[in-house]
């Protein structure tokens, strides 16, 4: 037996009036889903674990298994590795975000989806500028970069900046939740300040200006945490090889720390316009060399995040008709028995812009077994499903230990 998990980030949601209070998954076109879910078992997953928030970084550790209290190390940490950069002794690294601010407030958490070349210029603008023997900046995808502080206290209270667009970024700027952690936090706030002198007029961001874009005016680093110890899912579950499939480091990191091979995607962006052919072919690929596959996919998380209703369910026909259509249509030809599931990590509700912590739909497709009565794919279809509400490691075990 093969294995895929294939993660549409995000893209369960709220009952949305627009729609008739549909949700997007209700009101979207999937046939393909749809028809997994009619071949397959339902259910609801608890991702996010009592006193954790509801990131992705968390919510993907979880789908995968990993119990957070004992691994988890911050966001920064899991990027590191995807990014090849090493966490020494001492170190603490923290995602990095280049931000626009504009009227003193948190206009996004995107620098309005900067580009990978314009945001490395910037990035390594400031470590010229800001970077020393404790401070260092790495450039990572678009507005996702790196930040180490050599000797930093991890012990600080960290804003995401998605969680809070139209905030005064003054309200929401590092805390400590120890006093051990105050010099960090100090001098995190005070890149904060200085990053922003720093890029407001520089050369990228003024041509941004004046092609009506967002400045990249100021970096939001948060999620602190030093090098985690995790065991690989080959060794818990018994696994001979695997992969992961992402445009996002964070996954990728989680994917090496998991021991899984990493795939790169031309043309993967992490967005709307991703590569999705060129995803869901990689996937079948990997599948005919590894026992598991974990294929993510950010565009509905994107989408959910910009409040873009008509985006988020595009991004979720897409995924049904260019990555789940291609994938089963092949697998189904297989003499060796491929078992998909689809879930997303977390809901990124339209109205909210950011993450909740409510149960995720997912559908889990062993051939071998015998289906349940839910025929669609839904926040409320798969309330009825024959899995209940999983928790934990439960969802990794009844997919692949069943």
């Amino acid at each position: 037996m093969k294995y895929i998990i294939i993660l549409g980030d995000g893209m369960a949601d709220e009952p949305i009036a627009s729609l008739g209070n549909k949700t997007c998954l209700q009101a979207a076109n999937k046939p393909n889903i749809d028809k997994i879910a009619a071949l397959g078992n339902s259910g609801l997953l608890d991702t996010i674990p009592a006193g954790f928030a509801p990131g992705s970084e968390i919510a993907n550790l979880s789908v995968l298994g990993y119990d957070l209290n004992k691994v988890f190390e911050g966001r920064g940490s899991l990027e590191a590795a995807s990014m090849g950069v090493i966490i020494e002794s001492g170190e603490m690294a923290m995602r990095c975000n280049l931000i626009c601010i504009e009227n003193n407030k948190i206009k996004n958490h995107s620098a309005g989806h900067i580009s990978n070349e314009e945001a490395t210029e910037l990035i390594l603008f400031l470590q010229k500028e800001l970077g020393n023997e404790v401070i260092n900046f790495f450039p990572g995808v678009s507005y996702r970069h790196l930040l180490k502080v050599k000797g930093g206290n991890k012990n600080l209270i960290c804003t995401p900046p998605h969680d809070v667009p139209g905030t005064l970024f003054s309200e929401v700027m590092i805390q400590v939740e120890t006093p051990e952690a105050q010099k960090t936090a100090d001098l995190l706030n005070h890149l904060i300040l200085r990053s922003q002198t720093l890029l407001e007029n520089h050369p990228v961001n003024l041509k941004r200006a004046a092609a009506g874009k967002d400045k990249a005016n100021s970096i939001w680093p948060w999620s602190p945490g030093y090098k985690p110890e995790m065991k690989t899912l080959l060794e818990t579950y018994n696994l001979k090889s695997g992969a992961v499939i992402s445009a996002v480091d964070l996954i990728k990191g989680i994917g090496v720390y998991a021991g899984l091979k990493v795939i790169e995607v031309e043309g993967a962006t992490g967005l709307y316009n991703t590569n999705y052919e060129g995803k869901a072919q990689a996937a079948i690929d990997a599948l005919r060399e590894n026992d598991f596959v974990y294929l993510h996919i950010e565009a509905s998380d994107e989408a959910g995040h910009e409040g873009d209703v008509e985006l988020k369910i595009q991004t979720i026909e897409y995924l049904d008709s260019r990555v789940v259509k291609p994938i089963f249509d092949e697998v189904s030809t297989w003499n060796e028995p491929v078992t998909i599931a689809i879930l997303p990590d977390h809901p990124t509700p339209c109205v909210y812009k950011t993450h909740t912590n409510s149960p995720v739909p997912f559908i889990i497709f062993n051939p071998t077994e015998k289906p349940d009565n839910v025929t669609i794919y839904d926040e409320f279809a798969a309330e009825k499903g024959s899995y209940g509400l999983l928790k934990g490691d439960e969802f990794m075990k009844e997919l692949i230990n069943h």
